[in-house]
């Protein structure tokens, strides 16, 4: 007897318990394409492809708000610098897949040489490469000699030149702008809070950003650096570690999120040393450890929105492990619920994306199934069953 074949494009995630921003509820999730199409009970058909989810949770994807593709975490990134940018985009193809193999469906690329993360995005879209959505800044725009510069930042000093290098990024397909307001941890000689690019520097991205639809993110420790950016009109802040009460109501005012990027700090202070890291690196990193830590209480304190980022790639921080970040932020006083939305909603719109992060219909297809509820359970974000990104099946051990 012939079988039945399989309806070519539909997929069905069958009776599980859906859990996303909106709540919980159980029934199937039908996916056509790339989107969501129905969810509840009656709608899917019995020749669809299928995953079984009964007794297990269906979550939408990860969103990782801050990765570095062409970073492998190893434990110094300035030797990096001998490598050529087809190596680093080998490297990258090989971050894509570990991520989107753990569950993160659509990454943000705040920093790579020349259009890596462009090509990047461009492949996993034409189904060159497996691996998560893309959203690419392209290179940082740094002051002469600032952060970020010697892993192919693109330096620029006062407005004009800073008009310029956005400009620049905009030409090479950039959906994002990524500026540094402050040194940071992994440049030697750089202080990590102290100021760099300036307020009408930062405003001269914004207002080529804003030209363009594009966001605008800036790495940013202390807290004068913070208020330069929220000041010039950033969108985010990136690891936001000096801030005060003062930092945060100005955040919480105009609306600029935060995206903490708790592993990057986490990854070199556990391994420090001995671990193969600078000393210097080290050192910065473990003086400011307590100070990011007080930063969650004033953020959550004073309402400003969080959304999750790893900061994957930099030492020990490894594009495999982003969940690892839920667990890390509830530690630091997020609810549950507020992580998981951070890691989805919260994080889908700081990107400017539409019918991403819900398990909803009309969203797109980037679903989990995971072994316990995240409710409960946030580490059961590190554990997926099942991944689908785009309607792509990437993984099934159900």
């Amino acid at each position: 007897m012939t079988p039945t074949p399989v309806i070519e494009g539909m997929l069905v995630l069958s009776g599980g318990t859906v859990v996303d921003a909106d709540g919980e509820r159980t029934g199937d999730v039908v996916v056509e394409g790339d989107r969501i199409t129905a969810v509840g009970f009656g709608h899917g058909a019995d020749d669809a492809e299928t995953i079984d989810a009964d007794g297990l949770y269906v979550t939408p994807g990860l969103v990782d708000a801050h990765v570095h593709l062409a970073l492998d975490g190893r434990a110094d990134t300035t030797s990096l610098t001998a490598e050529a940018e087809t190596m680093l985009a080998y490297r990258a193809a090989a971050h894509l897949r570990s991520a989107v193999d753990a569950g993160v469906t659509t990454v943000r690329d705040l920093g790579a040489p020349s259009t890596l993360a462009m090509d990047a995005r461009d492949a996993v879209a034409d189904g060159v490469l497996e691996g998560p959505r893309v959203v690419p800044a392209g290179a940082n725009i740094t002051m002469t000699g600032g952060h970020g510069h010697h892993i192919g930042g693109c330096e620029a000093d006062g407005p004009a030149e800073a008009r310029k290098a956005a400009r620049q990024q905009l030409k090479r397909g950039a959906e994002v702008l990524k500026c540094m307001a402050t040194g940071g941890v992994l440049t030697e000689g750089a202080q990590t809070g102290a100021p760099e690019l300036t307020e009408e520097e930062m405003r001269a991205i914004v207002e080529v950003g804003e030209v363009a639809n594009v966001p605008v993110a800036a790495h940013a420790h202390g807290r004068e650096g913070i208020e330069n950016a929220v000041r010039a009109g950033v969108d985010s802040v990136e690891h936001g570690t000096f801030m005060d009460r003062g930092t945060a109501e100005l955040m919480a005012e105009h609306g600029v999120y935060w995206v903490p990027t708790t592993k990057a700090l986490v990854g070199i202070t556990e391994a420090g040393v001995e671990g193969g890291i600078p000393e210097w690196a080290v050192a910065k990193s473990e003086d400011a450890t307590e100070d990011h830590r007080e930063s969650f209480a004033l953020a959550l304190e004073e309402g400003v929105p969080i959304a999750m980022g790893t900061d994957a790639g930099t030492p020990f921080n490894f594009h495999a492990d982003a969940a690892g970040e839920l667990e890390l932020m509830v530690e630091r006083g997020l609810s549950a619920e507020q992580a998981l939305e951070a890691a989805t909603t919260d994080a889908a719109d700081l990107l400017g994306l539409d019918g991403v992060g819900r398990v909803s219909e009309d969203s797109r297809a980037d679903l989990l199934v995971l072994p316990d509820n995240p409710l409960e359970d946030v580490t059961a974000w590190q554990h997926p069953l099942a991944v689908v990104a785009g309607g792509d099946v990437v993984r099934d051990d159900t």
